[in-house]
């Protein structure tokens, strides 16, 4: 399994829309993903690591998908349209992370 991690760096003054990335990107996302994609998580950051400073990142989101195959073949024909919706939420360019997970679930 792998997971496909898009983090958006804190940056003081940056637009960021966190209904519209929970409530429609990242829907979207997954039903253009479908089958490739088992599930997602989102994220909004709060504060870093000492209390009162600004998170490292805004939001991130992570995609749970069988294979790094499995997820370009899914999201190839959809770049552009998931590309282009990223302006209706934010103005900060996204950072990618691919990473095998070692550990799904630490309570089983």
């Amino acid at each position: 399994m792998i997971k496909v991690n898009v983090m958006y760096p804190y940056t003081e003054g940056a637009r960021f829309d966190h209904t519209y990335y929970r409530d429609q990107h990242m829907p979207l996302v997954k039903a253009r993903l479908g089958d490739a994609c088992a599930y997602y998580t989102v994220e909004k950051g709060l504060t870093g690591g000492a209390p009162g400073t600004s998170p490292a990142f805004v939001a991130m989101c992570a995609f749970f998908c069988e294979s790094f195959e499995a997820y370009e073949a899914a999201i190839r024909e959809h770049r552009a349209e998931i590309l282009a919706d990223i302006a209706r939420y934010t103005d900060i360019a996204p950072v990618r992370q691919v990473s095998e997970v070692v550990v799904e679930r630490s309570d089983r």
